[in-house]
């Protein structure tokens, strides 16, 4: 004999399949727009051509969110262009203006001529200095220094600088890679903001 449970349990079980397929709950799933905020949010991140995992555009290294969200605008940002660096082309330095400028390396412990026309990261390395970089395009902060004699802005130009805010520049932050001397000062690589 059949307990009065297995079959109060399968009725019911037949029920729920029988309202399931018939009218169902009147309940649609919302529209998918997972893509579209993809989309808007690849708008708002510069192009790079590097997989950099640290990247401060993306939300990668720890002050990025102030400048992402709208904060400081790095020193060459769209529309905040500093007058003096604007159209800055190091290539374009004729070679009878070319100047060299002793600059010291604190951490290497060495004093070595950088051009105005060299970037202070690609001269480091030709010393065999194992100095950090990532995008070499002034977008992140891998290659960081500091100028310990003061203002960055009066000892060098970024020929790009999408990264470094004004304050920090004052502080006496640079990116090696886009780095070019105007004088001669003391520099600490590996230090960030």
């Amino acid at each position: 004999m059949v307990s009065a449970g297995i079959l109060l349990g399968a009725f019911l079980t037949l029920v729920a399949v029988a309202l399931h397929y018939s009218k169902g709950t009147g309940w649609e799933a919302n529209e998918d727009i997972s893509q579209e905020v993809l989309e808007k949010r690849a708008e708002s991140v510069p192009e790079t051509e590097f997989p950099e995992p640290m990247n401060r555009s993306i939300g990668g290294g720890g002050v990025a969110a102030g400048a992402v969200a709208g904060g400081s605008e790095g020193e060459l940002a769209e529309g905040g262009e500093d007058e003096a660096d604007e159209g800055f082309d190091p290539d374009a330095i004729a070679d009878d203006e070319v100047e060299t400028y002793e600059i010291e390396f604190a951490k290497e412990g060495e004093t070595i001529e950088v051009a105005n026309n060299e970037n202070i990261l690609d001269v480091g390395e030709d010393e065999g200095w194992d100095l950090p970089y990532a995008c070499r395009e002034g977008s992140c902060l891998s290659c960081a220094g500091h100028i310990e004699d003061g203002p960055a802005d009066e000892y060098i130009r970024h020929s790009n600088n999408d990264t470094l805010n004004e304050e920090e520049m004052d502080n006496g932050y640079c990116l090696t890679c886009t780095a070019y001397p105007t004088d001669s000062f003391t520099l600490e690589t590996g230090e960030q903001p």
